[in-house]
């Protein structure tokens, strides 16, 4: 069976080119995966609820003690638990195509890690922000400033969901056989591993800006973490996935207007 002809290239339509039992499988490894990060994510959330972790938890909670390798480490655990479940229709798409070369499972592995690799890297962004936070006095939470730079945060993060960019990346994310095709030409496990970068690299462009939410609202925020998490699996699975952001994208400019215009409400939303 040819994968690109199998119903159509939908994250869907990646569930009906294997058989039942290796969807099955994939999909149980993968979400057996993000549940052990998950539970280790909600346990380092738990230990950090007291410490400033967000833009809206200053002069509230305690600064943060952590070290930047600690940090490194909660993020791509984080990552893993959110991003793991979304990748499952690109990693049967794979699955399949390199089945037909006769590669094995082996290069899915690498496939799927090296996305995973990229979304730790990505992981330098919140560090630096998180030691940013511990160089600003709780006096900050008097200010306007905060809550403007806040409010900055989300409505671009929501103007975002508008732009090309997004679209671009989004329908990569959502063309698993079409990507397949187009970036894993010669086959293998080395072939297979920049894709994954590449892969990664576009999941980046169509999500990176929504998790500038958590630097806003606390990085280990588990209310928001879940709330992104269901939002990026909506996108990238549902056929009206665009529709989807874009409606994610009027909620976060008017939040963050809000937020500009009255400053409590920052300090309300990172304490959901």
């Amino acid at each position: 069976m040819n994968p690109m002809t199998a119903l159509q290239d939908t994250p869907r339509g990646a569930f009906g080119v294997l058989s039942w039992r290796i969807n099955a499988a994939v999909v149980a490894v993968l979400l057996a995966l993000s549940a052990l990060a998950w539970r280790s994510t909600i346990e380092h959330a738990h230990e950090m609820r007291d410490m400033a972790m967000g833009l809206g938890q200053i002069g509230v909670l305690m600064p943060g003690v952590m070290s930047a390798r600690y940090l490194f480490a909660m993020w791509a655990t984080m990552m893993a638990a959110m991003m793991l479940p979304a990748v499952a229709p690109m990693a049967l798409a794979h699955l399949a195509v390199a089945k037909r070369r006769g590669d094995g499972v082996l290069p899915t592995v690498a496939f799927v890690a090296s996305y995973l690799a990229v979304w730790s890297v990505v992981g330098v962004v919140p560090i630096l922000a998180y030691l940013g936070f511990g160089q600003i006095g709780e006096d900050a939470a008097q200010s306007r400033w905060l809550p403007s730079l806040a409010g900055i945060v989300l409505i671009v993060a929501g103007a975002y969901q508008f732009t090309s960019w997004k679209s671009v990346c989004l329908d990569k994310c959502r063309s698993p056989f079409a990507f397949i095709m187009t970036h894993d030409f010669a086959g293998g496990i080395a072939s297979a591993a920049r894709a994954g970068i590449a892969h990664g690299a576009y999941c980046v462009g169509c999500c990176a800006a929504l998790f500038s939410v958590l630097l806003v609202v606390g990085l280990m925020n588990l209310f928001w973490m879940t709330a992104l998490f269901l939002l990026v699996l909506v996108e990238r699975s549902w056929k009206h996935g665009l529709v989807v952001a874009q409606v994610a994208g009027v909620v976060l400019v008017q939040a963050g207007i809000v937020v500009i215009l009255q400053p409590a409400v920052l300090f309300f939303l990172a304490s959901i």
